[in-house]
């Protein structure tokens, strides 16, 4: 019996997705639960598992846009699985008899003189200043070539004997690289990538942005960290991070003022009374942010447990929809790639954003006496 695999639906308002990838090839034997292949949404990469064993027909090729509940291959429940291959041993191959060995050693051979033309023009430049016989030089470079600290070492004995008045020779010309001005190569965007874009521009129409900058002073902050990282990884396995901190200091502010952990819903504000925190996270396939849900309940070890899992998810690709469901606020942290300074755009229709950044160590003023 031949059994359908058909797009799965795979959250709400989902209508489409695209074949990301296939993991099993058509014509391959695949058992139940084996992963088939990686469909792409606009909110998450998901595993499309097998129901039955089978041999897999697909029917749609990888990068393709389907809609939710097509058919995109089918198994072969009544196809058995390939026997396993026995292997005859190999018959063992008669060793030669050694041959006596010869009282005339074999001639030396001859020695080839490197080729000047694979070097670069440094090396040829030096080679022809100081005129230099490269068949006396041994070349330690990639394939025997000569590379500028051969030339440079090699002693006056390496001289060619040129005659008073001849003129030193000029280093061989070496034509430029071709140019690349031409070369161009256009990739589709990924489901999610195009969605990322399309939420970021409706998120800049949607509602009037505001960014304020604020420096803290994290000297008390790193002695802490500094005093108890190892006793907290020894209890609890995880490395002490800053973005736990962060997250309960961003929970306090926002039981302070209630409309920033709101939704902007047209002529309307949505409060709630439940704190979720998204944490942007990049990934390979574009940025996502999972939601750590009810984080006001939670230690900064199941905080920062909670990050750690969510980022090894994603890097992994198996970042569900329901992982990134319900966010109130979004904490992103730019300062990973050394970023000093941003302006993060709003996760919509959520109302406010919490931008982090480097920890740059400067002198400052502090503590000045007023008068």
């Amino acid at each position: 019996m031949k059994i359908d695999v058909k797009v799965p639906a795979v959250g709400e308002s989902i209508t489409e997705a695209t074949i990301g990838s296939w993991e099993k090839k058509s014509g391959d034997y695949v058992k139940r639960n084996d992963v088939l292949m990686l469909l792409e949404t606009d909110k998450a990469s998901v595993e499309i598992v097998a129901e039955n064993d089978g041999v897999l027909t697909t029917q749609a090729e990888a990068g393709t846009v389907v809609k939710i509940g097509a058919t995109v291959a089918q198994i072969d429940t009544d196809a058995k699985a390939p026997a396993p291959s026995a292997s005859a041993p190999k018959a063992e191959t008669p060793k030669a008899a050694p041959t006596p060995a010869t009282t005339s050693a074999p001639a030396p051979a001859a020695k080839s003189a490197p080729d000047l033309s694979a070097s670069g023009p440094a090396v040829q430049r030096i080679v022809a200043e100081n005129n230099l016989d490269v068949s006396n030089i041994q070349g330690t470079g990639k394939d025997g070539r000569l590379t500028k600290a051969d030339v440079m070492k090699a002693p006056s004995s390496s001289a060619k004997s040129t005659p008073a008045s001849a003129p030193a020779p000029q280093p061989a010309y070496v034509p430029p690289a071709l140019s690349k001005q031409g070369d161009k190569k256009i990739v589709p965007m990924t489901t999610i990538r195009k969605r990322i874009a399309e939420r970021l521009v409706q998120a800049q129409h949607n509602a009037a942005m505001l960014t304020t900058f604020n420096e803290i002073d994290m000297t008390k902050l790193n002695e802490l960290r500094a005093k108890y990282k190892d006793s907290f990884k020894e209890k609890y396995g995880i490395s002490l991070g800053f973005m736990g901190v962060f997250t309960k200091a961003a929970l306090e502010a926002l039981k302070a003022f209630p409309s920033a952990n709101a939704y902007i819903q047209g002529d309307s504000i949505e409060y709630h009374n439940y704190y979720n925190i998204g944490i942007a996270v990049s990934t390979e396939k574009g940025l996502m942010v999972p939601v750590i849900k009810d984080a006001d309940q939670m230690s900064i070890f199941m905080i920062e447990k909670s990050i750690r899992d969510f980022a090894l998810k994603a890097r992994d690709g198996k970042i569900s929809v329901d992982d990134m469901l319900n966010g109130t606020f979004t904490i992103t942290n730019g300062g990973v790639f050394g970023s000093l300074m941003s302006t993060p755009i709003l996760n919509a229709p959520q109302s406010a954003i919490l931008g982090m950044h480097k920890i740059e160590d400067r002198p400052v003023v502090v503590n000045t006496p007023k008068g």
